[in-house]
């Protein structure tokens, strides 16, 4: 009966994946020196350079003390740097930074064709599917 319960139980099998696809993608970005996380936050100064702090525990679901955490510990690698406007501190790629764009794409398509072809075809609409199921549960907290 626990098996039925854990299976059933979305608590459950979500830390399971997340424990699952957190190995996989330590393993792909390893290549790059970073943490997925951190290697995502620079991918998105590289869209948006000059972003704010808060813009990007937005667009990366993280909160403030974590986002915080993570720059500037890019920034004693001298990746990213910060410059404040008034009460806005708005975050940069250095050239160093810059430098990794490349790289961290090459390991974020490793990671989706590693599970894709696990996964097959299911992959992208599992993707979508979870992005809209969190999103949903977000609001009612």
């Amino acid at each position: 009966m626990l098996q039925v319960y854990l299976k059933e139980c979305l608590y459950f099998t979500a830390n399971r994946l997340g424990r699952v696809i957190t190995k996989m993608a330590e393993d792909e970005f390893a290549s790059s020196g970073m943490s997925p996380t951190s290697a995502f936050l620079l991918m998105a100064v590289y869209e948006h350079d000059g972003i704010s702090q808060k813009e990007l525990g937005q667009i990366l679901h993280l909160q403030p003390s974590t986002v915080t955490r993570l720059i500037e510990k890019l920034a004693a690698k001298g990746l990213l740097y910060n410059r404040v406007e008034g009460r806005l501190s708005l975050i940069y790629a250095t050239d160093k930074g810059k430098a990794l764009e490349a790289s961290i794409n090459e390991c974020w398509i490793n990671l989706r064709s590693r599970y894709a072809a696990i996964l097959g075809e299911e992959s992208d609409a599992l993707s979508l599917q979870l992005d809209e199921v969190s999103d949903r549960l977000e609001k009612i907290e």
